[in-house]
């Protein structure tokens, strides 16, 4: 058994999974020590935009889309990386993220609400929706989510 092995059982986590956990350590550290303001939103945001950019294909075009919809929809929100993953923020509050099939290998990427999301209907609702291609549909559904997300 290799160390890498050793480590995912006795953690639980998969080496992806572990270097999720290392990325959103140093959003920490940087967030701590960016300056406040648009300086802060102006860097939050690139680092978004460079993890779209490093996205493979077809990842990366849907984080592009997404991206489009999501600040279209609500310029409210300020894009930023959570977990090393595209994120968009309310009032320092995560509402939704994207997460790339390729992260964690899995068959489709994501979309995801957090608890900041104003989703709420009923005694249960969905909070995370697969996606593999975004057409008319798919955007104006998307576009309607955030809206509905940040009212």
């Amino acid at each position: 058994m290799n160390t890498a092995e050793k480590t995912s059982k006795n953690t639980g986590m998969s080496a992806d999974e572990r270097a999720a956990m290392k990325e959103r350590s140093t959003e920490l550290r940087a967030a701590g020590q960016r300056a406040k303001g648009a300086a802060k939103a102006e860097a939050e945001l690139q680092d978004c935009l460079g993890k779209i950019a490093e996205m493979p294909h077809p990842d990366r075009g849907l984080a592009e889309q997404v991206h489009a919809i999501v600040t279209a929809a609500a310029p409210e929100l300020g894009p930023k990386t959570w977990y090393g993953m595209p994120a968009y923020a309310k009032d320092g509050k995560l509402v939704c993220y994207f997460k790339p099939a390729a992260k964690f290998k899995m068959r489709y990427a994501t979309l995801g609400f957090e608890d900041a999301a104003n989703l709420d209907d009923g005694s249960i609702w969905p909070t995370v929706f697969a996606v593999t291609e975004i057409g008319k549909a798919e955007e104006k559904m998307i576009t309607e989510l955030v809206q509905k997300a940040v009212s």
